[in-house]
């Protein structure tokens, strides 16, 4: 089968697909190449990170799958939509109805002078199919606010202000659910339970999570995540097994420190070949073979790939 048809065959089974993504923001002076041929394949369900330094193009990649910014080139397709043939209306409708965002600045969610029960219900106000009240008490319920729905914004803590954002995000019953450094504003146990909110959501709702972070702290909770560095996808890291089933074999886990719970989360890392074959190496493992220029040799030795520098 050729790239192409491979490629189609991949938007039909998987509800993200990345191909070559490229995006560049152009000043008056200059031009800056914030992706630079990006792959990336997301399936229904996932629970996921995506990390990488700050400038490493994380959320532009989140901007381009929630639709509120246009590739320059490549491909992208999100639930079987061709992100860059969709209309004005068409990519309004696809905002509305399959992400929602959570961002790490509140104000961009809530409006103060409404409880935490009417910001909810606002992005449900123009569809008439839907019981408003009821939907909005059943996700403030869900993400741990049930007794906290007539609080106005300034009686709230600023984590149960982001969980009422998480529940908005949720309002038009999205399939995706974004979420920018969701945990960068608040401390680490509060940054906790949020992510247990998200695990939740997951599980109970089936809503595919994307979180886009910094902190690599967070690949103990998820089951993959996803390096990007210069604007590529550099690495993944996949669970063994689930973060439930992890949990289920940690019998004393409460009573451990924190480096003896890091040590019981295994990931094994992965680089990812783009569709050239192309793969990103980190410049700290070239340097420990002694890597000093561009030219590296390559052999195959019993099923392997060796690299070592040029003599």
């Amino acid at each position: 089968m050729s790239v192409n048809g491979d490629m189609q065959e991949e938007t039909k089974k998987s509800l993200i697909v990345c191909d070559n993504l490229v995006k560049i923001y152009k000043t008056k002076d200059i031009e800056v190449l914030a992706l630079q041929g990006l792959d990336i394949t997301i399936e229904e369900g996932e629970l996921m990170a995506i990390v990488g330094n700050s400038g490493s193009g994380k959320t532009t990649f989140l901007n381009m799958i929630g639709g509120l910014d246009r590739p320059t080139a490549g491909h992208l397709y999100v639930d079987g939509k061709n992100l860059f043939t969709l209309t004005e209306k068409e990519l309004v409708d696809y905002k509305k109805n399959t992400v929602g965002f959570v961002w790490q600045n509140n104000a961009r969610n809530l409006l103060p002078y409404l409880s935490a029960k009417q910001n909810v219900e606002l992005p449900m106000i123009l569809d008439e199919t839907k019981d408003r009240s009821d939907r909005a008490a059943a996700l403030l319920e869900l993400v741990g606010l049930k007794d906290k729905m007539e609080s106005k914004l300034s009686q709230l803590s600023g984590g149960e202000q982001q969980r009422v954002a998480i529940a908005i995000a949720l309002a038009n019953q999205p399939k995706i659910l974004l979420a920018d450094e969701p945990t960068g504003s608040v401390d680490a146990k509060t940054g906790n339970y949020i992510l247990d909110v998200f695990q939740k959501i997951n599980r109970e709702m089936g809503v595919t999570v994307i979180i886009v972070t910094h902190d690599m702290s967070l690949a103990s909770r998820v089951d993959r995540v996803v390096s990007i560095r210069d604007g590529k996808t550099s690495s993944e890291l996949i669970r063994r097994v689930s973060y439930l089933e992890e949990l289920e074999q940690i019998t004393d886990f409460a009573d451990m420190d924190e480096t003896s719970q890091t040590r019981q989360f295994q990931h094994e890392e992965y680089a990812v070949l783009d569709r050239a074959g192309r793969v990103q190496i980190p410049r700290e493992m070239l340097e420990q073979i002694g890597v000093k220029g561009n030219r590296i040799r390559l052999e195959v030795q019993d099923g392997k790939i060796l690299i070592s520098p040029e003599q």
